[in-house]
């Protein structure tokens, strides 16, 4: 198992994403906007800064949602490795046919 205080920051952290995204997003757009003049886009770049860090989808670590382990993940399953191979030994992965010999 991963360390507990890991894996709260990591979804305060998704908690954080979801609030500021629209924002996030609105202030992207107008820095990206070349029609715009240089001012209005610095300013852009200005209130994007003081926006929390945390709030940005990039600082989000995928994690098994067994363990909480940050390494060795799989994206479709959303597990570790270790996880799926445990769960797949015991039979409770569906179309998972673990092969021993």
């Amino acid at each position: 198992m991963a360390k507990k205080s890991a894996v709260e920051k990591n979804e305060h952290r998704r908690k954080l994403v979801k609030n500021y995204s629209g924002k996030r997003s609105r202030l992207k757009a107008l820095v990206n906007d070349k029609e715009l003049p240089i001012e209005e886009r610095f300013a852009a770049v200005l209130k994007l800064a003081q926006l929390p860090r945390n709030s940005a989808k990039v600082r989000i670590r995928n994690r098994c949602e067994v363990t909480g382990r940050p390494r060795a993940y799989y994206r479709k399953l959303k597990m570790s490795r270790i996880a799926l191979r445990e769960l797949g030994s015991q039979g409770q992965i569906p179309g998972l046919v673990k092969s021993s010999w």
